[in-house]
């Protein structure tokens, strides 16, 4: 397996492993084995240790010295303390780009709400994570706020990975039609400007997988 040309070794391993953590793979608690991840993917120490690392203050992985890297065990009161914060400023993040949204980004979000459901119905939870942060990413990238913009991102690295990690696909799938439902009702009120109702609907977005799913 080779890394993409547009990313770096560092993040290609990077994605690599949160997948495994994100698919059930990798376990709760369970030691990551270095050794043959750099045999996997054929590359080097350096920037495998380099993404571990990443992992580990992304929340993603707990580093023990000398005996090296877990995956971090889920921890439902945490998980809710993020949605919280990452639901207040998603939702800022919202009312400052809503004049700043053209037809193209409102097609744009429609276009990856049809692809979400495409990735609920043949269980592609991985795609899902992929979809749901670009639908997100369509108007954050336009607040004009690099600061929000990037508090967002690490917030998201490690809240978002644990999220759609679930034994239970049918239910997953069953909670995920329902964070879509609200995809669409955000897109709707980006249409209509409708500042408060983003605020409540962005707010509330980020707490149904918590809610269902703990």
């Amino acid at each position: 397996m080779q890394a993409p040309k547009y990313q770096s070794l560092k993040d290609h391993v990077y994605e690599y492993i949160a997948q495994k953590i994100q698919d059930g793979t990798l376990l709760p608690n369970q030691k990551v084995n270095e050794a043959e991840i750099c045999k996997k993917l054929d590359i080097s120490r350096t920037p495998t240790r380099e993404a571990l690392f990443q992992l580990s203050s992304d929340n993603l992985l707990d580093y023990l010295p000398r005996r090296g890297f877990t995956v971090k065990a889920f921890d439902p009161k945490k998980k809710l303390d993020f949605s919280r914060i990452i639901g207040v400023l998603d939702a800022l993040a919202a009312i400052l780009c809503i004049e700043s949204l053209n037809e193209s980004d409102m097609q744009e979000m429609e276009r990856l709400v049809e692809k979400i459901d495409a990735d609920i119905s043949q269980q592609y939870f991985a795609e899902y994570y992929i979809d749901q942060y670009n639908f997100h990413e369509v108007y954050i990238k336009k607040c004009d706020n690099p600061v929000l913009i990037e508090t967002l991102n690490s917030l998201k690295n490690s809240f978002i990975r644990q999220s759609y990690a679930s034994e239970d696909k049918q239910k997953l799938s069953e909670v995920l039609k329902q964070v879509n439902s609200e995809h669409r009702k955000i897109l709707e009120l980006f249409r209509s400007k409708d500042t408060n109702g983003l605020d409540c609907t962005i707010k509330h977005h980020w707490r149904i997988i918590d809610t269902e799913m703990l």
